[in-house]
């Protein structure tokens, strides 16, 4: 016989529910404590639970920190649609918790800092959500392979039910807010980049992205919901617009970390996130950003411009267009890292070049120029 709910369960706080979901975050958080060690920072494994993580370093060089909160936004709600609908019971949560950890990863190595600390959130607006063992046993897993690859551990995370503050749009009954903080390390710390080495002639070099990513999904989500399929609509490579917009965000921890290794002259490093292609002129000063040379440009990214009809301004100020990091470099660095960066197993290219000037993106591609973030 089912044991009553308490009147705090009954108030949509159910503990019963939210506890297997923590015992498996800890769980998780057990086996990557020792992946931050190859950096000399250790864990302290006396004390792993949800209240704070302990970690020291061991080393012997000179080094300084670096901290980076990030969420992820809106795309586990695509997550929650497709498994409601597409009939093969899968979460797509392995997926969604690389995209939560690596929001904040690759934003941490634009500083030359190296991740060795993962902390989560995951807030639910129901504490239902938690019940399901798949979902939280795949985000788990996700979570684990991501720690892995990058080098870190995750000795600590928060799990709230915020019944008065959430709630998901329809059809989607409940979707998590994914959030998290990675501290890396900058050892020794003259690897410190802080792109106020960018000038003039540096070149512009992109790596390329692996989709979607996680910017741009509020219109990826409007758009696809007004196909008569949704996200269940093929793409002309034969997988479904949900499937592809789940791609998970590619890591750029390993390239960063080889060029920095090889004392590659980096003047500034930059995720390609918020505002797409324009957010090449993110420096303040006066500098114009000539783009010659592109990739090409992933499935999904094709399919909005070409069967959706999105303009093509809304397309490069919008995704990724196919690139997710950026190095900016002197020219004499600009084929050691392409030549490291293949090493590393990424597929790089000279974009263009720096210029003084206006601010703004040239984007000779499609002739068309863009202009800075928040213009």
């Amino acid at each position: 016989m089912p044991k009553p709910k308490s009147e705090y369960a009954k108030a949509g706080v159910d503990y019963t529910e939210l506890e297997p979901f923590k015992e498996a975050m800890i769980a998780a958080g057990k086996k990557t404590v020792t992946f931050p060690n190859k950096r000399d920072v250790y864990i302290n494994q006396d004390v792993l639970h949800s209240h704070g993580g302990i970690f020291e370093y061991r080393g012997n060089k000179d080094h300084i920190w670096c901290n980076t909160q990030e969420g992820l936004g809106n795309k586990n709600w695509i997550a929650e649609w497709m498994y409601m609908h597409e009939g093969i019971g899968k979460t797509y949560y392995q997926n969604i918790a690389i995209d939560t950890a690596l929001m904040a990863v690759n934003d941490v190595i634009a500083q030359g800092a190296m991740p060795v600390v993962f902390t989560d959130e995951v807030a639910v607006g129901d504490s239902s959500w938690y019940g399901d063992k798949k979902r939280s046993q795949d985000l788990a897993e996700g979570f684990v392979t991501i720690c892995k690859e990058v080098g870190m551990a995750l000795p600590a995370g928060e799990s709230p039910a915020l019944k008065y503050l959430m709630k998901s749009e329809a059809p989607v009954k409940c979707a998590p807010s994914l959030s998290g903080c990675v501290t890396g390390i900058i050892s020794p710390k003259s690897r410190l980049i802080t792109g106020k080495n960018l000038k003039v002639g540096d070149h512009i070099i992109g790596v390329t992205s692996s989709g979607l990513h996680a910017n741009g999904i509020s219109l990826v989500i409007k758009k696809a919901l007004e196909l008569p399929d949704k996200f269940l609509t093929k793409l002309p490579n034969g997988n479904t617009l949900g499937a592809e917009a789940l791609i998970p965000t590619r890591s750029y921890v390993a390239l960063i970390e080889a060029l920095l290794e090889a004392e590659v002259k980096i003047s500034a490093l930059l995720p390609g996130t918020g505002d797409g292609v324009g957010k090449i002129a993110f420096d303040k000063r006066p500098f114009t950003y000539r783009v010659h040379s592109w990739v090409k440009v992933p499935e999904l990214f094709r399919f909005f411009r070409e069967k959706i009809n999105l303009p093509l301004v809304d397309c490069l100020k919008t995704f990724n267009w196919g690139i997710g990091y950026y190095i900016f470099a002197p020219a004499e660095e600009a084929e050691r890292i392409l030549s490291i960066g293949k090493k590393a197993g990424y597929e790089l290219l000279d974009l263009g070049m720096v210029e003084k000037g206006e601010r703004k993106v040239i984007f000779e591609p499609e002739n068309i120029t863009l202009a800075p973030p928040g213009e």
